[in-house]
């Protein structure tokens, strides 16, 4: 079975913030909340990079490790979802998510901000049976389509990367190998570097 899984290229992202965009567009995203936002580390410096981040749809995910009402579960596909009819709102999860993935809908006290929202990967939620009902939820359900999430498929550069684990680390792998540097491939070296993209 696959494992689904996102990777951004921080040598090709180039923030023109299209990810964003078609998330937000996708999803009917409420205006405030961001599923996925893209981060610029020396922003008009040598050695600026940008990339995209979201849920990272980890093995071993931090937030639902901490969630004590357990409405984050692990798809077949390895997405990690919630249900927003057993969440609380309490937070925890926001806190523990090293990418600030999980996000309330409003801001306000405790209580009044609502469930918490996150990246699906276009999976829908529980249900996933792409019902009306589904997507005011958790938007819309790509995969049940057999498709990919939207952000990954309108990044002009490709430099987001959505799929199958060991397709997106070949694809990254073929990349690094022909920039002919391995060290620098993250892109997180701060001294100026001319490259040449193939």
């Amino acid at each position: 079975m696959a494992r689904m899984k996102f990777l951004c290229d921080a040598d090709r992202c180039i923030e023109c913030n299209a990810c964003v965009t078609a998330c937000k567009n996708a999803h009917d995203v409420p205006w405030g909340i961001n599923r996925r936002r893209v981060v610029t580390i020396n922003d008009g410096k040598p050695g600026e990079r940008s990339v995209s981040m979201a849920c990272m749809h980890c093995t071993d995910a931090p937030c639902a490790a901490v969630c004590p009402v357990d409405c984050f579960y692990t798809t077949a596909d390895a997405v990690v979802l919630h249900s927003k009819d057993l969440c609380i709102g309490c937070g925890y999860c926001f806190y523990a998510c090293p990418f600030g993935a999980p996000q309330y809908p409003r801001v306000g006290n405790f209580g009044t901000r609502g469930k918490m929202d996150k990246c699906t990967f276009c999976a829908g939620g529980p249900e996933a049976d792409s019902t009306e009902i589904e997507y005011a939820k958790y938007g819309a359900n790509r995969l049940n389509e057999g498709k990919l999430p939207l952000c990954a498929e309108m990044c002009s550069t490709k430099s987001l990367l959505a799929g199958d684990g060991e397709i997106i680390a070949s694809i990254y792998r073929e990349r690094v190998t022909q920039r002919g540097y391995g060290s620098g491939a993250w892109g997180w070296q701060t001294a100026y570097r001319e490259t040449v993209e193939v």
